[in-house]
Order: structure tokens, then sequence, then C-alpha cells
């Protein structure tokens, strides 16, 4: 087997020890690097300290279930995640899928779909990685619309993101607030300039006041710019 999948960390969170064994087995013979977990709580800890590159996770796990373990690990990361489990009712994938799972696998399962699978996932995420836009510890991913410092998410409205996002796409420029009104929020806005001056100081509540880092200034009489 060639070493390609050798940087790539998976994390396996799987209670039956046949089925965690014979998953290790399968995907270090493609070179992947394992880690598996039996417990959910356990798992959550984990995914959470360490950058995985996917998680496959179970449902039925002691401790904290897999759905559980799911809705509290997308508070803090976006880490690929595939379910996959006994429970093959609609309900369980809606529920699953709902709260971020990126794809949904019922047992018995065949383990060449798994990897293709795992392939795909690894794939998507490293392409919307390659998409955000960076500076220091300051990380805006347009596609996935989630904004990160040091990463940490940063909970921002829809006006908020689009106002950061075209400030880090346009670095090192001195935006007006004419522009900056017409490009966030629309042509057709009748408000004054003044609303941007508002929600630059909700941007700086939120990352310069948090994080202690100055990250959008102000230019006087002409804008503002993130250099």
């Amino acid at each position: 087997m060639s070493g390609i999948n050798a940087n790539k960390n998976i994390l396996i969170v799987e209670d039956e020890t046949q089925i965690s064994r014979f998953l290790q087995l399968e995907l270090e013979h493609e070179n992947y690097s394992c880690t598996t977990c039996a417990d959910g709580r356990e798992a959550l800890e984990l995914a959470v300290a360490r950058d995985f590159d996917l998680i496959i996770l179970d449902v039925m796990l002691p401790s904290l279930n897999g759905i559980e373990v799911l809705r509290r690990l997308r508070q803090t990361k976006q880490t690929p995640v595939i379910i996959l489990t006994a429970r093959d009712q609609v309900v369980d994938k809606v529920t699953g899928l709902d709260i971020g799972a990126n794809d949904y696998m019922t047992k018995p399962f065949a383990i060449e779909e798994l990897l293709a699978r795992i392939r795909l996932h690894i794939k998507l995420a490293a392409t919307q990685t390659s998409s955000s836009i960076t500076r220091g510890k300051l990380s805006v991913n347009p596609d996935a619309r989630v904004a990160t410092y040091d990463g940490h998410p940063i909970d921002l409205t829809k006006k908020e993101f689009d106002l950061l996002e075209f400030l880090m796409q346009n670095r090192n420029v001195v935006v007006s607030r004419e522009k900056l009104l017409d490009a966030v929020w629309g042509f057709d806005f009748y408000g004054s300039t003044n609303v941007v001056d508002v929600y630059v100081r909700y941007l700086r509540s939120k990352i310069d006041d948090v994080y202690g880092d100055t990250v959008i200034e102000t230019v006087r009489g002409a804008g503002y710019v993130i250099r």
C-alpha cells in the first residue's frame, strides 16, 4: 500500500470490540492512523482535544450516546463525522444528519463503501479548509460560513459574518462606509452609513475584546481595513 493516507488520523468510537478491531485493521491497512474509543464521554474529550481528520461514531455508547457526543462536538468543531450504527430508522438518520453528521451508515456495512465515504469526506473537508481566508489566528470560511479565532468558533449573525468576510477578502484595502454598505446591505438599503459603524463595534466586541487583537482598523475619514 502507498502512504497516501499516512497523515490522516481517524477516531473510531465503537463499543463492540470485534467491530472496533475490524475497522482499525482495515483502516490501518489503508495507511490511516487510528485511535479507538468505546465510551461516549471519553470520545467527546478526545474529539475536542485533538484534531482528527474524521470520526466514525456509533450511536449506542456508554456514558454518553453518539447523538449527544455529536451535538456537543458541533458546538466547537466541524470535524467530519460518519455515524455507523445498527439503528436504521429514518427518524434516527434524520436526527443524526440534522445535528451535523456528514454521513450515516447502518450495520451490517460493506467496508469498501465505508472506505469510499471516508475518502470523500476527508477530501471535502480539505477543500473547505483550503477556501478559508486567514489573518493571523483569525480564519473565515465563506463556504462553511464559519469564523474562528485560534480554532475557537466566533458566534456571528449573518450581517456580522458578511461584513467580516468582505473586509477579509479585501485585506490591506481601506474600504469606505458607502462601499461596505453596498456590499453587505445592498444597493437598495436606505439606512444611514452609521449602521456600518455599529456592526464594526459588534465585531470588535466579539473578536478584539475577547482575544485582545485589534483586527479591524479605523482609517479616519476613509473607512475600515483589516491588514
